[in-house]
């Protein structure tokens, strides 16, 4: 990657640090699912809204690195209004990316393709995973019938992307 390439996505990655997304509270939530990292300490505290089948609403509550807050924030605009299936393919992209497995992003990705440099800091992969694997067996969760947490994911053990 060049340098200019470098200081865009950190800048994209500062902003949603700073500025995250999906802070604000929902009405109702379907889903509530919590994540820690243990290894870099960042927790994250997620609600979902769902309707018809379609993620409606999120609430994303990530404390931690700026990697892991920028992430969460990724998360909660790219996934709103989208299908479980949807949600669980922007997913598994993100986290390829993140382990090298593909180099380009589709297109429709948002600022996704900006955490594409983690990869590079193989201990940092965790933290852009957390928010993504949270979401996810809160997904599977509510698809087997649990609406609430049962514990919190966390990026070590069987949750592990």
């Amino acid at each position: 990657m060049n340098s200019a390439l470098d200081d865009m996505y950190r800048e994209v990655i500062l902003d949603h640090y700073r500025s995250p997304r999906g802070k604000k509270p929902i009405d109702r939530t379907d889903i509530a699912s919590d994540g820690h990292n243990p290894s870099c300490g960042d927790d994250i505290i997620l609600h979902a809204e769902v309707e018809d089948g379609v993620l409606k609403n999120i609430h994303v509550d990530c404390r931690g690195c700026a990697i892991s807050v920028a992430s969460g924030s990724m998360l909660a605009e790219i996934v709103k209004g989208k299908s479980f299936a949807e949600i669980e393919k922007i997913a598994d992209v993100v986290k390829k990316m993140l382990k090298g497995e593909i180099t380009d992003i589709p297109e429709g990705y948002g600022d996704l393709d900006a955490l594409k440099g983690v990869q590079k800091f193989p201990v940092r992969v965790k933290c852009a995973l957390l928010s993504w694997v949270t979401l996810i067996e809160g997904l599977r969760r509510y698809a087997g019938g649990k609406t609430h947490k049962a514990g919190a994911i966390s990026t070590e053990g069987k949750n592990d992307a």
